[in-house]
């Protein structure tokens, strides 16, 4: 029993801009609400699609895409149902930070989420309960925030017992996007992600990092409109049409080996480049020690092969943190 409500009408035809109005009473406010915005496009029978970034805050290509396409598009010029969220955390994305500084969650941790939760964990259990349900596919775009940075990929997420016919679909969802890299994450439970959580309800579920540093590019935000439009076209929302594209090349993420930890605090200084190929005890980096001069630095080794499709951006990390990950071609 959701206590967010909506100055939106999912069923209503035409297009409508408003708010969800996702409680919070604070001493500044008793009866708060955090407004967390939401456009809803509704034009006859077609395609049901939900489109969001936001999920981390600190993450902008998919913000700004989607924010233009609300001020574009007409009802007129989609079948069926489109919902965008450019916002999805909206108080993250406001602080520009990965979680919410109101509660501390990670929206993507938070599925299926709490009516009667913090602010994060009410509008997490508002997309599982009520639009998730509404639609048939969710294209939720993230970007590798301030401690990332990626190489450009979309990814889809299923799980080895999702069958044939969502696995096909999810596939060719997201070759349809026109990204030169695309990721196929298959696991059994995603810790609260949003992709269990959608595809939990049989719905397509596309993702994709498509930059990173907490920063905007013209390339980025071009990928990810093309990654939506494409999107549009493929679902049959719309009439664009685009020229074919190469097929691209499908890569998995390979297991606990795919990632590199700092050992220690320090100041990192990476040895490889996105999209170099490696092989494992290849040097990912090493991480020096201005406070103490004398200590020599530690060399940080990947433990695996594969393409180095992540990496850290802050040079100063903390023991723990994520210098890289890599990817490995499928077949």
């Amino acid at each position: 029993m959701t206590q967010i409500t909506s100055t939106v009408d999912f069923a209503k035809s035409g297009k409508q801009v408003g708010w969800l109005r996702v409680p919070h009473s604070i001493t500044r406010s008793a009866y708060g609400v955090i407004p967390v915005p939401i456009a809803v496009l509704r034009n006859g029978e077609g395609p049901a699609i939900l489109l969001t970034a936001g999920n981390h805050g600190d993450e902008y290509e998919g913000q700004v895409v989607l924010t233009r396409l609300i001020q574009e598009l007409q009802a007129d010029d989609i079948r069926g149902l489109l919902i965008i969220m450019p916002a999805l955390n909206t108080p993250a994305a406001v602080a520009g930070t990965r979680i919410s500084p109101l509660d501390e969650g990670n929206l993507n941790r938070a599925f299926p989420g709490d009516p009667n939760g913090g602010p994060t964990w009410k509008i997490a259990d508002y997309i599982y309960h009520h639009l998730v349900p509404m639609i048939d596919i969710v294209a939720d775009f993230h970007g590798g925030g301030r401690s990332l940075n990626y190489r450009p990929h979309a990814s889809t997420h299923f799980s080895p017992d999702c069958g044939a016919q969502l696995r096909e679909r999810s596939m060719a969802a997201v070759k349809a996007l026109g990204i030169p890299h695309v990721l196929i994450i298959e696991s059994v439970d995603a810790g609260g992600a949003m992709s269990a959580a959608t595809r939990k309800h049989g719905k397509i579920y596309l993702n994709g990092e498509y930059g990173g540093s907490a920063s905007v590019t013209r390339e980025s935000v071009a990928l990810v409109d093309q990654a939506v439009r494409r999107l549009l076209s493929f679902c049959g929302a719309t009439d664009a049409r685009f020229d074919p594209l190469p097929e691209p090349q499908v890569l998995s993420i390979f297991g606990p080996d795919a990632y590199v930890y700092a050992d220690d605090a320090g100041v990192f200084v990476p040895a490889v480049r996105l999209g170099d190929t490696v092989r494992k005890g290849d040097l990912c980096g090493h991480v020096y020690f201005p406070e103490t001069p004398a200590r020599p630095p530690v060399a940080m080794v990947f433990e695996g092969d594969g393409d180095v499709v992540c990496q850290r951006h802050p040079a100063r990390v903390e023991r723990g943190d994520c210098l890289a990950h890599l990817a490995r071609p499928i077949g």
